[in-house]
């Protein structure tokens, strides 16, 4: 192929120089003779071999360049590929040592398979045997015994939880034997004196408030031309007039105790005074509003001087004068807050507490039911976080929050201020119950006591507030009576609602005869 290359460019370049002497011939030919047109013929047919012969070594110079050019890079390409080749012969062999590696694995997988799975259906075998054996052993033990394997268990977990029952019985009265020599007689000196230390008035308040009347002609007066005074009456106080047959007199309801007292004077006000219209029922509304509204403030103000307080927020002072106008079970939350405020004083001068914290947490503890009809919640949840945004400390509003169990006990005065809201609700007077519905608490709490076994009789003294258990001694040892106790009371926590704290007492005893003759 480089030869026909040469040939090609020689013979191009013979035919270009031809052409040449041929346009030169031809140009000369009308001017010259045959003879030296010949001699030019000649000449460029010299001229041309040279040509020709040039190119010709010019091409082999260029075909030996590009064969030495090709021959150096064949063997570099030679020399890459044995390179090549050797790496590839080196991995292949590595291959071949890791697959005859990964074989040799494979093998002792299947070996260690094989002897796992022999291993796993022996086990199978003697476990099957054990459990036979086992079953033979039940069934022999159960032909012994006369008993099942449930009756057996059920046995077992009986005489066990007895006897657990029986040890901690014991454990828990001679812990309460322990406690009982060194602290009854300090907790019955510290309550006794706290409750002989304060007594207070009391006064009882209705839901609603009645309105005397100086005759029935002075219905049509309240209510007005077409309703006209009534519902101004209504407007202006925000409570509900109740005129109905009841004679000579007006009931006033509302949840609002402070609307209830604003509406009863200014309608007091109004019969006395006899003028009855809308302009005046207004003025006279404000009137008695703003005077309640002082009484409120110098009740709360009274509060905090007679239990010797200082640098409380002025709505907690404002707050506690409106517990005067508020109630629970007919008690007067106003006198009951002071009352649980000196008795925790009381008790924390015998504790060796600070005292005017103290008392400062047993007034505001029914701070909320000054406001528990505005906002929904527990009245301790509700006055905890008043006192809170109003710049108590944690101590006291975590008193005021734990004294009816709505977060864990913390600290020693939380339980102060428990004992003594218990001391003042529950002491005999304080509160007041429908007949009916203390007739049968007490029939409820005989009925929880007899209702367990080896009880023979209940008796619900102390108007209800300590339960006595008379048991059968043959029945109930000393340590079941322990467990009794506490069972029944905490039935009664469960099942019945009550103000206060309630003592179960388990009676047990021994009578022995003799006959002289």
């Amino acid at each position: 192929m480089e030869l026909i290359l040469t040939n090609v460019i020689v013979a191009l370049v013979a035919m270009a120089a031809g052409f040449l002497v041929y346009r030169k011939v031809s140009e000369k030919s009308n001017d010259v003779s045959r003879k030296e047109a010949d001699l030019l013929i000649n000449e460029a047919r010299k001229e041309a071999d040279l040509l020709r012969k040039e190119a010709a070594l010019q091409a082999k110079d260029v075909v030996l360049k590009a064969k030495s050019d090709f021959e150096s890079d064949m063997v570099e390409r030679r020399k890459e590929m044995q390179g090549l080749e050797k790496r590839l012969l080196g991995k292949e062999e590595s291959l071949e040592r890791r697959v005859e590696n990964l074989d040799k694995k494979d093998e002792d997988f299947s070996r260690r398979e094989q002897s796992l799975t022999q291993r796993e259906k022996n086990t199978q075998v003697k476990e099957k045997e054990v459990q036979e054996i086992l079953q033979q052993e039940r069934d022999k033990l159960e032909s012994i015994a006369g008993l099942t394997q449930a009756e057996a268990k059920e046995t077992l977990m009986k005489l066990m939880e007895d006897a657990a029952k029986h040890e901690s019985a014991k454990r828990v009265k001679q812990i309460e034997d322990e406690a009982k020599e060194t602290s009854e007689k300090r907790a019955v000196k510290i309550i006794a004196q706290a409750v002989q230390r304060y007594a207070g008035d009391y006064a009882s308040e209705r839901t609603v408030s009645v309105v005397n009347l100086p005759g029935d002609d002075m219905k049509g007066r309240i209510i007005g031309r077409e309703g006209r005074n009534i519902r101004a009456i209504e407007a202006a106080t925000g409570v509900d007039l109740i005129i109905d047959d009841t004679p000579e007199a007006v009931i006033i309801s509302s949840f609002d105790p402070v609307r209830r007292a604003v509406a009863k004077n200014a309608l007091e006000r109004l019969i006395s005074d006899g003028r009855i219209h809308p302009a005046r029922i207004e003025e006279v509304v404000n009137k008695v509003q703003g005077e309640i509204d002082l009484t409120i403030k110098d009740a709360g103000e009274k509060a905090i001087f007679d239990l010797g307080m200082h640098g409380m927020n002025p709505e907690l002072v404002r707050m506690i004068g409106r517990l005067k106008y508020r109630t629970s079970y007919t008690q007067n939350i106003y006198e009951h807050s002071l009352e649980v405020a000196f008795i925790c004083g009381m008790m924390a001068d015998e504790l060796k507490l600070p005292n005017k914290t103290a008392r400062r947490a047993g007034l505001l503890h029914d701070i909320g039911k000054a406001m528990d009809h505005e906002i929904d919640g527990s009245h301790a949840v509700i006055g905890a976080d008043f006192a809170r945004r109003h710049g108590e400390s944690p101590e006291i509003v975590q008193a005021i929050e734990a004294h009816h169990g709505d977060v864990e006990i913390k600290h020693p005065l939380d339980v102060l201020v428990q004992a003594a809201d218990a001391l003042s609700g529950a002491r005999p007077g304080a509160r007041k119950e429908m007949l009916d519905a203390y007739i049968k608490r007490l029939e409820a709490l005989e009925d929880i006591g007899n209702s367990f076994k080896g009880v023979e009789k209940t008796f619900a003294i102390q108007a209800g507030r300590d339960v006595r258990v008379m048991v059968n001694h043959e029945d109930i040892s000393d340590e079941d009576a322990v467990v009794l106790s506490r069972d029944i009371a905490g039935r009664i926590e469960k099942e019945l609602t009550y103000p206060g704290q309630i003592r179960v007492t388990v009676i047990r005893e021994t009578r022995a005869f003799g006959v002289a003759k």
